[in-house]
């Protein structure tokens, strides 16, 4: 018997009753459909009537091999793989299953994140190989645009939804381009308050000289251009949510008017002594960390107590493995849609470079790659080369091994540095060390003098 499961069908075979019942517990926890049964023959009747995903088979078995079933599935079921595991590992055994068709092989006794990630692998290939090479497949029905079925992006809807059942502020921190406004979106449209306005606003885009104006509103005469009264994005919000984006730019004075708005609910329009009550939630999101701000006397303490009172810590792409194809997929729709262009299709050879990749601009930097590709391939089919120059040297490769440390050290940091743009902030942040630290190293070790004893100047 097998629960319905979103992840993926799969099929079991082993002779061991024990080995069903682990496997099946284990693939169960992980969400996957999963039927089992003791040999060959019940396999191949199990497989006329459950279309699944994945058979996993034991070797050596009575009544019938593994073998046998792997070449059964490959030359009757084009779009199941295959995964061998064996009590009996040799070399003949793993190339003579890989040459059948089974797409992994696994030794007994195996851990459980070794059986996790081969699965992954094999279902990955079954979503490739159902769209004849395009990584193609229908994306969830989540949150307000948001799309994942990590770990990682599990606990987020979580978080999302206890903090759309309540009315307290949320503070939401991530990486640029890790999704923070759809978290804030997906927080009011889940809330009481989803049939009023949503208003975001990026504080680090407005000039702070205008920010108040634009947020509370001001009256006319209030300075000068102020021909007339104008309302501000507060009352706005009316009623409904105000999302506040890289909340760490403002300054010391908006901060100081921020922190009244919270504690007293009310707002004052510049060039006005009136305070207004206003009925608006305050959803704030930054990049930065607002703790170590608040050490420095950047931030002040008391408005990020009552900012912080929820919390959703945003996860970069690079935590997120298993939606990087996922996301590829739902961009891929949507370009080609949105472009007229015809279905693009993926080599199995570029997805693997889209999951090594780093991601260091996370969710936003992979939907400009897609929607770059869609626009500027003239073929339909996407290949390593037609990938950015940096992603395609992301790539694993063989490395010399007559490279000094410092060297293999030094090619590393420029990689970082032109993933970043050259931002060597963001730099020395990924690579865990200070920005002196990051000059001292992209200045070199220092330059020998000849005249120094044991250095010879040829």
């Amino acid at each position: 018997m097998a629960n319905k499961s979103s992840k993926g069908k799969i099929l079991v075979v082993d002779d061991s009753e024990t080995t069903r019942e682990i496997l099946q517990r284990n693939l169960v926890g992980e969400g996957y459909a999963v039927w089992t049964v003791g040999n060959v023959a019940a396999a191949l009747e199990q497989l006329e009537t459950v279309t699944v995903d994945l058979v996993i088979t034991d070797l050596k078995m009575p009544g019938g091999s593994g073998m046998d079933l792997v070449r059964h599935v490959r030359e009757n079921l084009h779009h199941t793989q295959v995964m061998m595991i064996t009590g009996y590992p040799s070399i003949e055994g793993a190339v003579q299953a890989i040459k059948d068709g089974a797409e992994e092989y696994l030794a007994k006794p195996f851990t459980d994140a070794e059986l996790y990630t081969a699965v992954r692998r094999a279902m990955d290939k079954v979503r490739l190989h159902r769209s004849h090479g395009v990584y193609w497949m229908q994306t969830p029905a989540l949150p307000h645009g948001m799309i994942g079925e990590s770990e990682a992006m599990l606990k987020i809807f979580d978080a999302i939804g206890r903090a759309a059942s309540t009315s307290a502020t949320v503070l939401i921190s991530g990486e640029s381009g890790t999704g923070k406004e759809l978290a804030a979106r997906a927080v009011h449209y889940g809330s009481v308050r989803s049939q009023a306005p949503f208003v975001p606003i990026n504080c680090g885009g407005i000039p702070d000289t205008l920010l108040a104006s634009e947020l509370f509103g001001h009256v006319k005469g209030a300075f000068t251009g102020a021909t007339e009264s104008r309302a501000g994005f507060f009352h706005a919000a009316e009623g409904g949510t105000i999302f506040l984006d890289e909340i760490s730019e403002t300054s010391a004075s908006m901060q100081v008017k921020l922190l009244r708005v919270l504690q007293e609910k009310e707002i004052c329009m510049v060039g006005s002594n009136r305070a207004r009550k206003v009925d608006v939630r305050i959803l704030a999101a930054t990049n930065k960390d607002l703790s170590a701000l608040v050490k420095k006397n950047i931030f002040r303490k008391d408005l990020f107590y009552r900012l912080n009172v929820l919390t959703i810590a945003m996860p970069a792409l690079r935590e997120r493995e298993n939606d990087i194809l996922l996301l590829a997929s739902h961009f891929i729709n949507r370009y080609t849609s949105e472009f007229n262009r015809p279905q693009t299709r993926f080599s199995e050879d570029a997805l693997r470079v889209l999951r090594n990749y780093d991601w260091p601009g996370n969710v936003r930097e992979l939907e400009n790659v897609i929607q770059r590709l869609i626009l500027m391939t003239e073929h339909d089919l996407i290949d390593v080369p037609d990938l950015p120059r940096l992603m395609r040297f992301s790539a694993p490769g063989k490395l010399p091994l007559n490279r000094t440390l410092a060297e293999v050290e030094a090619d590393y940091i420029k990689s970082i540095l032109v993933s970043v743009g050259g931002n060597k902030t963001r730099a020395a942040e990924i690579l865990g060390i200070d920005r002196k630290t990051l000059r001292t190293k992209l200045s070199g070790p220092p330059s020998s003098d000849s005249s120094q004893e044991g250095v010879s100047p040829s």
